[in-house]
């Protein structure tokens, strides 16, 4: 009777729909044509996903790889370049890199350059985050500011240096206004780095302008109306609305800045080159590896292990300082 029972029971269920049948059941244990269909498509896909990515790969290796891993090595050597002794040194290219009073001088101005004029271009780049989304006539206003940008840094460089040279036009026009007080011998040892620095922030201000003014016009409009509604002036506007939602792209640019400043080269050479080895005070990292390359400091001697060596120290600073950036600015991510 229990039997009979349990089987009634059973069959009641299945025409209640309460208990699934069999053949259902076979179904769901099979895979289905849409997954059997994904699933090759997915081993397709991995069989073209080698072949396809090989020669770009190979060429990655062959010109970057490679040649980053010779310059580490190169780093670690004595060497004049072809037709010259090639020789192992160990250590011996760092430890008198930094006990050079050159080299020490070259890192200090390009952490300075780096820091100081990275400062000015987000300052610039912020307010115009502020003034140029409610201004008529941004688009004008943005194309203007990024042509110092696309000029060339050797003649930005020699353009302002002929505006700070001691007969210039600013000392001219100082002199014009009485303040003759404020002139000063510009071009000089112990003003240059600060003159290339302003040459510098106002040719590369644009950019990052242009760069951060595209994050700020995919923030929707209703945003700020809401904020207006809500009585925010531009600043508090500035502070919840625009800050929050370019973070990324201030990331990016921070980045891109880290990587520019560390490089600074052109520019130094365009004041100072024309007229011989630029000043102890204006060297960045750069020049100074030139310098070593060409032989500048040593006679007219290449010395290629120790600007390799430069070389190596320059892209461990790029990496802490990329790291340092991203981790400042690393947040959770904001839904719109």
């Amino acid at each position: 009777m229990t039997i009979a029972r349990h089987s009634s029971a059973t069959d009641a269920g299945r025409l209640a729909g309460l208990e699934e049948p069999e053949s259902s059941l076979r179904d769901r244990s099979r895979p289905s044509r849409r997954g059997r269909i994904g699933g090759a498509l997915d081993r397709a896909r991995r069989r073209i996903y080698l072949p396809l990515l090989l020669p770009a790969l190979i060429v990655y290796v062959v010109l970057f790889i490679v040649p980053a891993l010779y310059g580490m090595a190169l780093s670690f050597s004595s060497w004049a370049g072809l037709g010259t002794t090639f020789r192992w040194v160990g250590l011996k290219n760092y430890t008198g890199l930094f006990s050079s009073p050159v080299f020490l001088s070259s890192f200090w101005n390009t952490l300075v350059l780096t820091a100081v004029v990275g400062i000015a271009i987000f300052l610039i780049a912020c307010g115009a985050m502020i003034v140029l989304r409610t201004t008529k006539g941004h688009s004008f206003i943005r194309s203007a500011v990024f042509v110092p940008f696309i000029i060339s840094p050797i003649a930005i460089g020699l353009s302002v240096s002929f505006l700070f040279n001691p007969n210039g036009l600013i000392n001219t026009v100082l002199g014009l206004l009485g303040l003759d007080g404020l002139q000063r011998p510009w071009l000089a040892a112990d003003n240059i780095l600060q003159v290339i620095m302003v040459g510098l922030t106002w040719s590369a201000a644009g950019f990052y302008v242009v760069l951060l003014m595209s994050a700020v016009d995919g923030i929707p409009a209703s945003f700020y109306e809401s904020a207006q509604i809500e009585g925010a002036n531009l600043l508090q506007q500035f502070r919840h609305i625009t800050l929050p939602l370019t973070r990324d792209m201030i990331s990016v640019a921070a980045v891109l800045w880290v990587i520019a400043g560390i490089k600074t080269f052109e520019i130094i050479i365009a004041f100072t080159g024309t007229a011989g080895t630029p000043p102890l005070q204006a060297r960045s990292l750069a020049v100074e590896q030139y310098l070593r390359v060409t032989g500048g400091p040593a006679g007219g001697i290449p010395q290629m292990g120790s600007a390799a060596a430069i070389g190596v120290i320059m892209t461990i600073i790029t990496v802490v300082l990329i790291l340092l950036s991203r981790r400042i600015s690393r947040r959770e991510p904001l839904e719109m």
